[in-house]
Parts: C-alpha cells; sequence; structure tokens
C-alpha cells in the first residue's frame, strides 16, 4: 500500500478510499473476509491483500497524541533480596484477602492457567482438550458492576476466545512475552501456538510436534526460543522462528526421567528444570550446558514447580513432599524452607508454589484441605490460610505478574479468578 506514503492532507477523496482499503485488508487479516467482501463491494475498493497496517497506524497515530492504549508495565515492582528487609507497611496485600471475582467451567478437569505478560489477559486449559481466553478487565466488571466507569457499561462477555486444536489434554499455557500469542502444550504430543489478536481465531498458525506428552514449557525473555518439556527425559530447546529443535550435546547432562517443569531467568542467563527424577538442573541459557545439578532437592520427591525472582538471584521450588524452598542460586543452598502444608494428608498431584506480584508471598495450594497456604517470602512466616472454594484438588495456581490476582485450576472442571480490590484495602 505505497499510495500511504505521499498522502496529501488536502485530498480527502483519495485519503478516504485509503482508509476503506485500510479497513478491508485488516479485516481480511483478521479473518472476517464476508465483512471484507461486503464493504468492498459497497465503496468499489480495488483489490486488497491482508494486511494489519491499519492496526499500526491506529498505534503510532494514538502515541503521537499522547493517548497511548495499555502497554505491559516495566519491571517497576519491587522484589525479594534477603540482604534487605522492607518495612511491614510498604508489603503487598496478604493474598487470604483476596476474593472470587470470577468463575469458569470447562467439561472436564481444568488443568493449566496463564496470565499474560501485561496482566490484561488469563488462559485456562482443560482435560477436554479447550482453551479460553478470559478479558480480566470484564472480569472484574462482572464481580463489582458497581465501579464501572460511566459510559463502560456494556463490557461483553469475559471468554474473548474458545480455542480447539488439541485432540488430548492441555497440560500447560504460556503467553509469548511481547508479542498476542499464546502457547499451549498438550498430551497430544504437539505445541501450538495461537495468534489471539486475531478475532476468528480457532486453529494454531504454528505447532511444533513431539513423539511424547508435553508436560510443560517456557519462553525466552525475548520469546525467539521456547524450552519444552515432555514425559521424555531430554530438554527440547526451539527457535520460535524456524521450528529448529536443539538438545544439549551432553547426554550424561539430561535428566533420569520426565522433566515435569521449566522456567526460563527473567534476565535469560539461566533456565531450570525440574524433574521426576528428584533433581533440579540449571542450565546456561547461551551455550545450552548444564551448569549445575541439586540432586534430590526435595528429598527424592518428584519436582513440581520452578519460579525465578526477578532479580535472578533465588529460585522457588515446590515438591511432591508438600515442601517449598527458596534455593540462593550462587551458593546451590535453600535459604529459606516453607512449611505447614501437606500436614492433613499426602500430596498425590503435581501443584504449584508462585510468588505474588511483588515477591512478598509464596503462595501453594494445599492438596487435602483445597486452601490455600501463604508464607513470608522473607522469613517464612505462616499466614492465614484460606479456602480455594473448589470441590476437588487445586492442580494449578498463577499469579498475576503486576497486580493482586491470581488464577486456581481444579479438577472440579472449574477455574477460579481471584482479586484483592483496593477499595477494601
Amino acid at each position: 500500500m505505497r499510495d500511504i506514503e505521499i498522502l496529501d492532507p488536502r485530498n480527502l477523496v483519495k485519503n478516504r478510499e485509503i482508509l476503506y482499503r485500510l479497513i478491508i485488508s485488516q479485516l481480511m487479516y483478521d479473518g472476517l473476509e464476508k465483512f471484507a467482501m461486503e464493504l468492498s463491494m459497497l465503496v468499489k475498493a480495488d483489490e486488497c491483500a491482508p494486511s494489519e497496517r491499519l492496526l499500526h497506524v491506529m498505534i503510532a497515530g494514538m502515541q503521537a497524541t499522547n493517548e497511548k492504549p495499555i502497554a505491559p508495565k516495566d519491571d517497576v515492582l519491587p522484589g525479594i533480596d534477603l540482604e534487605f528487609e522492607p518495612e511491614a507497611s510498604a508489603l503487598a496485600p496478604e493474598p487470604a484477602s483476596y476474593e472470587t471475582a470470577y468463575v469458569t467451567s470447562h467439561k472436564q478437569s481444568c488443568r493449566a492457567g496463564a496470565f499474560s505478560h501485561d496482566g490484561t489477559l488469563v488462559a485456562t486449559g482443560s482435560v477436554d482438550a479447550s482453551i479460553k481466553i478470559l478479558d480480566v478487565e470484564r472480569m472484574l466488571a462482572k464481580s463489582a458492576p458497581e465501579d464501572i466507569e460511566p459510559g463502560r457499561e456494556q463490557q461483553g462477555h469475559p471468554v474473548i476466545r474458545t480455542l480447539y486444536d488439541h485432540t488430548d489434554e492441555v497440560a500447560y499455557l504460556e503467553f509469548h512475552p511481547k508479542e498476542h500469542i499464546l502457547a499451549s502444550g498438550s498430551r497430544d504430543g504437539t505445541v501450538k501456538l495461537f495468534d489471539i489478536a486475531k478475532p476468528s481465531v480457532k486453529k494454531a498458525h504454528k505447532v511444533f510436534t513431539d513423539c511424547e506428552p508435553v508436560t510443560c514449557l517456557s519462553f525466552h525473555p525475548t520469546g525467539d526460543y521456547m524450552a519444552i518439556g515432555t514425559e521424555h527425559f531430554v530438554l527440547r530447546l526451539y527457535d520460535v522462528h524456524t521450528s529448529q529443535c536443539f538438545v544439549s550435546a551432553i547426554p550424561s547432562q539430561q535428566h533420569k526421567a520426565a522433566v515435569t517443569c521449566v522456567k526460563f531467568a527473567p534476565t535469560a542467563k539461566l533456565y531450570a528444570t525440574g524433574s521426576l527424577d528428584g533433581a533440579i538442573k540449571i542450565w546456561d541459557g547461551v551455550s545450552g550446558r548444564c551448569i549445575n545439578t541439586i540432586p534430590d532437592a526435595h528429598a527424592g520427591a518428584e519436582i513440581c514447580s520452578l519460579e525465578f525472582t526477578r532479580n535472578g538471584k533465588y529460585l522457588l521450588s515446590s515438591g511432591k513432599d508438600s515442601l517449598v524452598y527458596l534455593w540462593e542460586l550462587c551458593t546451590s543452598r535453600p535459604v529459606q524452607t516453607y512449611t505447614g502444608a501437606g500436614t492433613t494428608g499426602k500430596q498425590e498431584h503435581n501443584t504449584q508454589a508462585v510468588f505474588n506480584h511483588t515477591e512478598d508471598y509464596v503462595l501453594f495450594p494445599d492438596e487435602a484441605t483445597t486452601s490455600l497456604c501463604s508464607w513470608n517470602s522473607r522469613n517464612g512466616g505462616r499466614l492465614n490460610l484460606m479456602s480455594l472454594g473448589h470441590n476437588g484438588p487445586v492442580r494449578f495456581i498463577t499469579h498475576s505478574p503486576n497486580s493482586p490476582a491470581f488464577l486456581t485450576c481444579s479438577d472440579d472442571f472449574r477455574a477460579r479468578f481471584w482479586y484483592r480490590r483496593s477499595t477494601n484495602q
């Protein structure tokens, strides 16, 4: 569309023709061919190729007029550093003060969940092979209509996309760190990438096929690479653009059983894996070599989850022993242990330990009681228990990256979105 470059502000007829062509191209790009064809016939436009130029022009225009759309927040939130003790008044609200703001249901157990990196969307995945994408603002509007700004009452349904492209359980979900793309790993042996910016999206635009059920995945902070764990013991690294697959050149560095969790550090210098073999491995983010192994990190129990702190100094881990550890990476020793979960019954299923958005607290669902255990992340002090309201074990928990909100996914087929409203503080 070269004519955009030589616009004459006075020629409104010509400019209107260009506008219509942009609209038609955008509609075609978004998969709305029927409307594109109708508009094309009405305005008698020349043949247009699919393009999202209009979207980029709109974004540039809004930035130029300082009416910027909501952009991902920079990493300005505080994080945990055991060398410094924050003021008690500076701590974020305790997780036990959150309330359920929205509940969505699948046809079978809900096993996966994720927040987008700007915290505006959540995704849920199920044993029924479906994926739902929900708008956070719309969920909050449904739960507290009195808080909606005047003129914005018609928010629409919180579920903005439902995707059916897997043939087996959706085991893991993660949003791309920079683009409107959702990655889903499934027991059908595939990882699929969905362009969720398109309203008509139903099928993945890229598929990575494996011969083993996928258990976990993690995007490199640039979004150019993805680490994928399966029920095989060898970790896979994929180039997202070329689909080329890499594995470590040294077989002895691999795990001895299925990879259960993988996470890149926010700095991209490291990534970590946990396994059914009970070991945690730390890998160099550039060479892909294993640089450290913590054997029997949870007394030989399966590793269930891993999460780096924002500063890259520490690694949070949970295991099937219902214990949660904070590891100092430079010494490979646990500098904090979070205890008290799993006291009423042995943990049968994998679940996750996660930080809240400020890293003040650690959250971990207790399987037997379906309640939320939480601790002060710095001193390990146990906080108030909170019932999670599910009628089955919580199989996944994830916290918003930038606000007091978390998502729980359960075998009762439901996902609950929890939020702490500032008006209650």
